[in-house]
């Protein structure tokens, strides 16, 4: 239980804002003009004995004094009716008024409805996927789509993503997580508080839920009774350790039942390389997470730059992170990084390596503690590729999606599509076995062209959709064991 540094105090004075101590001083009461005396309104009154020809006067707020500083985490709870909204409100008009700082208000934000989020927030390519990344929204396919077409905890993520966005110091939300399954709330909550700490931002965040407490971590805890009725307390602001969920989760073996669970939250569609160890992250019996490790390829990029040997000792020693998923709804709150850490001594092998797209945008393969060790870049042949299929009529940001493909492929004919991978693969700018299924580890180029005119069209936009892949940029890392021991 944490130890309070200070109680609420009620003065004698009237309201204001000293700016010096950064004390608001709140009275706010209502007075109620009396009823108009209809029928069932005098029966009322006969049966109860009330009153009706008086105005009546309701204080909620009696001098209550409140020190709330910039960077503080405010967390208002209460009953519905007990005047949460009402003092979110005078906060929100004294500090526009008496201090400097600008404000950003949750319910202002009128978010675009039918442009792909991607294209709706940051000034670039990379700015949107920071802030998208930053609120838990790190998925391709949720890049792509439009605002409506988003879940209500995918929603207020992206509302908090424009909060950000907006560079205004204090954040006020009312109403906070109301709307959201208990597990997101906590979710959310955890993720809101460690980017404005990070941020050195204020929020301001009102609530009848108190199960936030934990995950909010906040520094100043205002609790609302009906009348005149509050307490406040006040805390060390410091960030939450860690979402309140994560301590429901362990690590366990899995199984490739376990990855088939979550393979359709991956966005790549390549059969799964054989695995060697398989982990999952649970939740009672919800499977929340998975990692497959696999053996290594003969060749891959950046490997040289850390380890040399023969394929026999490859095989033995280094293992590959082929697959790290979480489920959609506990992504950003750490896990990838952990079932990362906890599962590298258990792979089996001293060394373990990956070659991963998100890395370049999410670390957690080195806070897991990888280390980074080079970035691919896409061949100019492949380049040149995707160029052909940008003046054939195919969107290269689109081509990950199957139905874009189809779509083009059946407008311009395979015939176009086919002479442009024919080139690439003629130039040798592609790993042929990533395009096209095949048992030989390296198709030669006639071998690859007989495969791919006998592709369907369903069969050749998947083609498009995994060379699409190969032209993103991957991030190589590496792990070598401190101890020798594999036990």
């Amino acid at each position: 239980m944490k130890s309070p540094r200070e109680h609420f105090k009620i003065q004698a004075i009237k309201r204001r804002y000293d700016q010096k101590t950064g004390k608001y001083i709140i009275n706010i009461a209502y007075t109620t003009a009396p009823p108009k005396p209809t029928e069932r309104i005098l029966a009322v009154a006969e049966a109860f004995g009330l009153g009706i020809d008086q105005q009546q006067k309701f204080t909620i707020y009696d001098n209550v004094e409140l020190k709330i500083e910039k960077g503080d985490i405010v967390y208002i709870t209460g009953e519905s009716g007990s005047g949460k909204s009402t003092l979110l409100k005078a906060l929100e008009k004294d500090i526009r008024q008496h201090t400097s700082q600008t404000c950003i208000n949750i319910k202002a934000i009128k978010p675009s409805a039918s442009k792909p989020i991607i294209e709706t927030v940051g000034k670039n390519f990379q700015e949107a996927l920071e802030l998208l990344s930053h609120v838990g929204l790190n998925d391709a396919f949720l890049f792509l789509r439009p605002y409506r077409q988003l879940s209500d905890g995918q929603k207020y993520r992206y509302k908090i993503a424009k909060m950000i966005e907006s560079n205004a110091q204090v954040w006020i939300l009312d109403e906070f997580a109301a709307t959201l399954d208990r597990d997101t709330a906590k979710i959310v909550a955890y993720n809101l508080q460690k980017l404005a700490r990070k941020m050195g931002k204020t929020v301001l965040a009102a609530t009848t839920h108190t199960d936030l407490f934990e995950d909010l971590n906040p520094s100043v805890h205002i609790h609302k009774r009906y009348g005149k009725e509050i307490t406040v307390h006040y805390y060390p602001n410091k960030p939450a350790p860690a979402c309140s969920l994560t301590h429901e989760m362990h690590i366990q073996e899995g199984t490739t039942a376990d990855y088939k669970a979550l393979s359709m939250f991956h966005y790549r569609s390549a059969s799964l390389p054989t695995p060697r160890k398989i982990f999952t992250l649970k939740r009672g019996d919800e499977t929340c997470g998975v990692i497959v490790y696999s053996y290594p390829p003969p060749t891959m990029f950046g490997r040289s730059l850390v380890w040399k040997g023969t394929l026999q000792q490859l095989q033995k020693e280094v293992s590959t992170i082929t697959r790290v998923i979480i489920h959609p709804k506990y992504r950003s709150i750490g896990l990838g990084t952990k079932i990362v850490k906890e599962t590298l001594p258990l792979a089996g092998t001293p060394y373990v390596e990956t070659l991963a797209v998100m890395a370049k945008y999410n670390p957690f393969f080195e806070k897991a503690g990888m280390q980074k060790i080079a970035e691919t870049k896409p061949n100019r042949h492949l380049l040149e590729a995707i160029e052909k299929l940008d003046a054939l009529g195919f969107n290269p940001i689109m081509l990950q999606s199957q139905k874009h493909n189809i779509k083009k492929i059946m407008e311009r004919g395979k015939e176009k599509v086919i002479q442009i991978l024919t080139e690439l693969s003629e130039k040798g700018g592609i790993p042929r076995k990533r395009i096209i299924a095949t048992n030989k580890a390296y198709p030669t180029h006639t071998e690859f062209i007989e495969k791919i005119e006998k592709l369907s069209t369903e069969e050749l936009a998947t083609a498009l959709r995994r060379l699409s892949f190969l032209t993103q940029t991957k991030v190589y890392l590496f792990w070598k064991r401190k101890s020798k021991s594999l036990s």
